[in-house]
């Protein structure tokens, strides 16, 4: 999905209600079974390339979202107060930047929004929201200890709310 799609999406989620409202719902959807993601390549904090594989051992929640992503401003501070809850080793909160800002403007927009418990990844090729399937921004995707997508959720979500804290509770205890 190219640039000008992911935004007109994005923008159209907006105005269909994916307000900041729409938080406080939790339309988290579980597939018939676990399946196996493809391989996203990303560029981690230091501006190396990695990729998900690299993070199986504990459940990650992978949020897609950009930096002109309106729902996802409103989105972010929820998903640092989820990582500030787990430690990193058993819960990370990969807040994957699908667009082509560079790393200052990246960390210029977590830093507004006071993020400061997130991972923060960067995909500028945007490849990564179009393998996964992601039609519009927000997009998170939790995925287990094997590195198999548990459900996803598309829109603004609560995620430090007791429907997501529960849903990880009950990963981390198998």
């Amino acid at each position: 999905m190219d640039r000008r799609r992911l935004l007109l999406t994005t923008a159209l989620a907006s105005l269909a209600g994916w307000t900041a409202n729409a938080a406080e719902k939790f339309d988290f959807r579980k597939p018939d079974e676990r399946t196996a993601l493809p391989e996203i390549k990303y560029l981690d904090e230091s501006g190396n390339e990695t990729d998900l594989s690299a993070l199986q051992g504990r459940v990650v929640v992978l949020n897609l979202w950009a930096t002109w992503c309106a729902p996802c401003r409103t989105e972010m501070p929820s998903l640092d107060r989820l990582q500030a809850k787990y430690p990193k080793e058993e819960v990370l909160v990969l807040a994957l930047s699908v667009d082509r800002a560079p790393a200052e403007k990246v960390q210029a927009f977590m830093d507004e929004v006071g993020a400061e418990h997130l991972t923060i990844g960067r995909d500028p090729t945007v490849k990564a929201a179009r393998l996964l399937g992601a039609p519009g921004l927000p997009a998170t995707i939790v995925i287990d200890q094997e590195g198999l997508e548990v459900g996803r959720l598309l829109g603004i979500a609560e995620w430090d709310g007791p429907q997501a804290t529960a849903l990880i509770d009950e990963l981390l205890a198998g």
